[in-house]
């Protein structure tokens, strides 16, 4: 397996996986989000790849892309914060077809090691709490909760 900066050709991949995970979250929160959609267009996708501030990476097993992990730089700063870089995962998603098989893990670490190489602070992400299995895997990274948003439907 190769983990790697994703490329433009990569698209009809990160379409896939990108559906995947929508509809996860389309079948757990169907008064949120919608059915059979996808969080970016392929022009977002462009522009994502071609930004300096976002970086997405692809795991390629037997030259099909089975997995990814959007990230952003984020910048804590202002009055009350320290500016200290953060490294954000926006998603991270392993095809349905290849769980089990610790690609996630390797993602994730390969992730971990970037920030680390390029001097970020932490890595942040936000969790569905619809997602169990995803909040389970990023405590088993090493991951703490840092805050809790709260809603109340009315």
């Amino acid at each position: 397996m190769i983990i790697r900066k994703a490329k433009e050709k990569d698209i009809p991949y990160l379409n896939d996986l990108l559906f995947q995970v929508c509809s996860l979250h389309s079948e757990g929160r169907p008064d949120l989000f919608r059915q059979n959609a996808k969080k970016y267009t392929d022009k977002q996708l462009i522009d994502l790849l071609n930004s300096a501030e976002n970086y997405i990476f692809v795991a390629e097993l037997n030259n099909k892309v089975v997995a990814y992990c959007f990230c952003e730089k984020h910048n804590r700063g202002g009055n009350i914060f320290y500016d200290k870089p953060s490294l954000y995962i926006d998603d991270l998603c392993v095809d349905k077809n290849y769980r089990g098989q610790k690609i996630g893990e390797k993602i994730f670490k390969f992730v971990e090691n970037f920030a680390k190489e390029n001097c970020f602070y932490d890595i942040t992400l936000n969790v569905w709490a619809l997602n169990s299995g995803a909040t389970k895997f990023y405590q088993k990274m090493g991951l703490l909760p840092l805050k809790t948003v709260m809603e109340k439907i009315l």
